[in-house]
């Protein structure tokens, strides 16, 4: 009987540890992948991009990519992570511009560009490449 109990105990906590090692795992990847956002109310009107992000060696690294092609068309060139958001560093036309993007929910987020214009986005899937 004390062999099913403690065979039982070992089989809760090995249960445990994998579920909340998963947890860290999916916290911590939140921003990975691709987000299609809006820029809303900028001097040309209101502005939408694709912006992709993947975790290589720890870090997230990226770009914006193209809508029709989904290559990568401007690279970022940092990317500073805090708990619940993400700031994206890049230069269009000659600025250096950058984007932060904030959790809203499992698959949508707010922010601005430039702390002036609002910005609001959501995950998307990229088609594979051929």
């Amino acid at each position: 009987m004390k062999r099913k109990i403690a065979m039982m105990t070992g089989w809760l906590v090995l249960s445990l540890f994998f579920c909340l090692n998963v947890t860290a795992q999916e916290a911590i990847d939140y921003f990975a992948g691709a987000w299609r956002v809006e820029i809303i109310g900028t001097p040309q009107g209101d502005g939408k991009m694709i912006l992709n992000l993947d975790r290589i060696e720890g870090k997230l690294q990226g770009g914006i990519i193209d809508s029709t092609t989904y290559k990568q068309v401007v690279p970022f060139t940092s990317v500073e992570e805090k708990e619940n958001s993400v700031s994206a560093y890049f230069s269009a036309e000659g600025y250096d511009v950058y984007i932060t993007l904030v959790k809203k929910d499992e698959n949508n987020v707010t922010g601005n560009l430039l702390d002036m214009f609002d910005v609001t986005g959501e995950r998307v899937k990229l088609p594979k490449p051929e």
